[in-house]
Order: C-alpha cells, then structure tokens, then sequence
C-alpha cells in the first residue's frame, strides 16, 4: 500500500510540474509575440516616417 500510496503523490506532482511548465512556456511565447508584434509596429511606424520625409527633392521641395 505504500508503494501505491507514493507513486501516486509522485505523478501527481510530475503532473502539476508539466501543468507548470507548459503554463511557463505559455506565458513566455505570449509575452515573446506581443514584443515581436511591438517591434514590427516600431519598424513599419518608422518606415511611413522614412517614406513621408523621402518625399522632398534635394533642395527640399515636395516632389
């Protein structure tokens, strides 16, 4: 009975280990795709910026 008693708690903390480690890794790819999108919305927030100033000539008149 013992034996069966402590293989239980043992998988029942493998479980609740896995169940935390997969709620970690959750987390971090949230956390890692909300930055990512930052990122993109920065760079093309930058490029529309880039492409409105590139609209001037060298003398800087609007072409």
């Amino acid at each position: 009975m013992a034996d069966n008693y402590l293989e239980k708690k043992y998988e029942e903390y493998l479980e609740r280990k896995a169940a935390a480690e997969k709620a970690r890794r959750l987390a971090w790819k949230k956390r890692m795709d909300a930055y990512r999108k930052k990122l993109a919305d920065e760079k093309n927030a930058g490029a529309e910026a880039d492409v409105k100033t590139n609209d001037k000539d060298s003398n800087g008149n609007l072409a």
